[in-house]
């Protein structure tokens, strides 16, 4: 949707802000998702001229860029987009992802994780397979975060292995997998992949004049905004974890050992240190809630509405069909159970039905061998509403922590920083960031909500699975 852009000095203070929209995607047919990948660099350029006038004479360390995974542009030898970008939930390559699932099937066993249609190994495969003249002048195939990279270092070359995973490389070698000349791609159009954090070249004379960054400033290999997020969690150390609630719901934590879920729930990325982030993502959240209650009534309401839980309903809050964590369940629809007959009490059970699910994710990834440490981080929109969170807080059994400044750009800072000092970034994240709210569960309720937990495990599977 847009460019944020922020300046972070050594204490973790963000010194300074800058917002700027970009333009929608392209008008495509159902499935389809496209942007003007120039737009994203005009949109950059503004916004970074702003940030850097607002600076003033402040010295600039390093900068760092984080975008969508799953997102791509082919572009030419002078780093040309030689068509739109195709987005991060674009889902054409369906036969595509069938064909990469089947050369794939020894790599999906050791990684723990396929190739769905909206990753980009299937999207770049549809890309060769039915745009064969634009594959065969494409030079270099570059995530977004590196396109925006090769503008300011004036060479379409580098991309990092956390946007890199999407689009096939293997995380265990270090390198872009032997399935992938099978497809009959082109690796040689596939850019170098170096650990985030890594230095990567300065902004160019032509990039400095056109951002308003100084020239000769280091660039540092980003990753995608996912990742970046979870580094301004403050989550930083094997066992913490953080959970992102906004339209839907979104946790990742760090593991010492890579965690393999058979169905595909839960994929680990690798950190920029080397631990494993074991995470995936759920079709609950604020979404479902809005959307059945209105926004104006959850937020004007939700305090009394929590204040009523426990509510004996039970609730698996979902907008549409389908669900991927705790249940991968395509057909999946959401339901309730003696909901109460007054609006405000049916509020809260909704708001206590998602918090059951998440508690039902975490769960799940004890079961798989994940290391869960008392407090959990907390982002996203839906993670402003005290009220709430103190109810997943009850929920989870556990502190949970909301960082003063969530945002993934800050995380790609935090990367920045990294590059230039040789620090790891985990003790950076961990020094740094500042958690401005700290909520601790109360306890008195524990077992009627391990009851209730229990229940909706034993619905939702008796009607999904």
């Amino acid at each position: 949707q847009g460019v944020r852009c922020v300046g972070v000095v050594e204490t973790g203070e963000v010194v300074g802000l800058v917002e700027h929209a970009l333009a929608p995607p392209l008008p495509t047919s159902p499935g389809r998702s496209e942007q003007d990948a120039e737009g994203w660099w005009v949109a950059c350029c503004e916004a970074l001229q702003a940030l850097c006038a607002g600076l003033g004479k402040a010295r600039l360390a390093a900068v760092c860029v984080d975008s969508t995974s799953g997102t791509f542009v082919p572009v030419d030898a002078a780093c040309r987009p030689l068509r739109p970008a195709i987005m991060y939930d674009d889902s054409r390559a369906v036969e595509e992802a069938t064909e990469v699932g089947a050369a794939a099937k020894d790599f999906t066993q050791r990684l723990g994780y396929g190739f769905p249609a909206t990753f980009a190994l299937p999207k770049m495969l549809w890309l060769a397979r039915h745009e064969p003249r634009v594959w065969e002048h494409t030079a270099r195939i570059l995530h977004a975060a590196d396109f925006i990279v090769a503008r300011l270092v004036g060479e379409a070359r580098y991309s990092d292995w956390s946007n890199a995973l999407k689009t096939g490389y293997d995380l265990l070698e270090r390198q872009w997998p032997e399935f992938l000349h099978g497809l009959g791609l082109d690796v040689g159009k596939l850019p170098e992949v170096v650990p985030p954090g890594t230095m990567v070249g300065e902004v160019t004379a032509a990039a400095a004049a056109q951002t308003g960054l100084p020239p000769g400033l280091p660039v540092v290999a980003g990753c995608t905004d996912g990742t970046a997020s979870f580094l301004a969690s403050g989550a930083s150390r094997p066992g913490e974890w953080n959970s992102t609630l906004g339209t839907t719901l979104a946790i990742r934590g760090v593991a010492k050992d890579l965690i393999r879920d058979p169905q595909g729930r839960i994929y680990c990325h690798l950190h920029p240190d080397g631990f494993w982030l074991p995470g995936g993502a759920s079709n609950t959240g604020a979404g479902p809630l809005a959307a059945h209650f209105g926004e104006e009534f959850l937020k004007g309401r939700s305090a009394e509405a929590a204040a009523g839980a426990p509510y004996e309903a039970i609730v698996y809050p979902l907008a549409g069909r389908g669900e991927r964590l705790p249940l991968a369940c395509p057909t999946a629809e959401g339901f309730a159970i003696d909901e109460p007959e007054e609006e405000l009490s049916r509020l809260g059970a909704w708001m206590q039905g998602q918090a059951l699910v998440e508690r039902w994710c975490f769960d799940l990834c004890e079961e798989l061998g994940c290391e869960l440490a008392d407090w959990i981080a907390v982002t996203g929109a839906a993670s402003r509403n005290d009220a709430w969170l103190q109810l997943r807080a009850d929920v989870l059994g556990r502190e949970v922590r909301r960082p003063k400044y969530p945002a993934a750009a800050y995380g790609a800072a935090l990367l920045a920083m990294a590059g230039v000092t040789g620090r790891r970034v985990s003790e950076l994240s961990s020094e740094m960031v500042r958690f401005e709210t700290v909520v601790e569960p109360r306890r008195n309720n524990e077992a009627v909500f391990q009851r209730l937990l229990d229940r909706l495990k034993k619905e939702t599977q008796a009607r999904w699975l």
